[in-house]
């Protein structure tokens, strides 16, 4: 299979993202260089050939700098999650759906899902996303209200919500 990759760098840092032609399949957190942020993807676990692709990607590195320059940016692009659970898939779909600059809890998004009992799966299932941002985890706070869990670390959850204007 085919697959396509670009790194481009942001104000927070170079971002790498690769994709199939079913949609994205993983993208970096802000790296501080180019081959840092290639290095953090997961390649060897995909099967094909890998071609870099800048020109496929040039819409969604606009959105990503606009994001970091606090500019609002939505990120409705089309994924390939083929290699994910079908409650991995649950739960980052229902994900996308939490708004730019608005928060919900990992017990909001299990009931989102009908698995009421499930926030701690809901979190697990989060701190494999492989596409942060665009599947937006960071927007999952505690049903106390507080910052918790995040794969990119907690410093930077907290600088993505103050770049969207969420008073935490």
């Amino acid at each position: 299979m085919e697959l396509y990759y670009t790194v481009f760098q942001t104000a927070a840092g170079w971002i790498a993202v690769i994709a199939s032609p079913g949609g994205l399949l993983e993208n970096s957190f802000p790296r501080i260089s180019k081959e840092d942020a290639l290095n953090s993807l997961h390649i060897a676990k995909y099967d094909g050939l890998f071609s870099p692709s800048p020109g496929k990607f040039s819409d969604l590195s606009r959105r990503f700098k606009d994001y970091f320059d606090g500019k609002r940016a939505d990120f409705d692009d089309r994924l390939d999650l083929s290699s994910c659970t079908a409650f991995q898939k649950d739960v980052w779909e229902a994900a996308r759906t939490i708004s730019y600059g608005e928060t919900r809890s990992y017990q909001w998004l299990a009931d989102k899902i009908g698995k009421p009992f499930a926030a701690r799966a809901v979190g697990q299932a989060l701190g494999k996303n492989p596409l942060p941002l665009i599947v937006p985890c960071h927007r999952v706070i505690g049903s106390t209200g507080k910052i918790t869990g995040f794969s990119g670390g907690l410093d930077l959850k907290r600088k993505l919500l103050e770049i969207e204007g969420t008073i935490i």
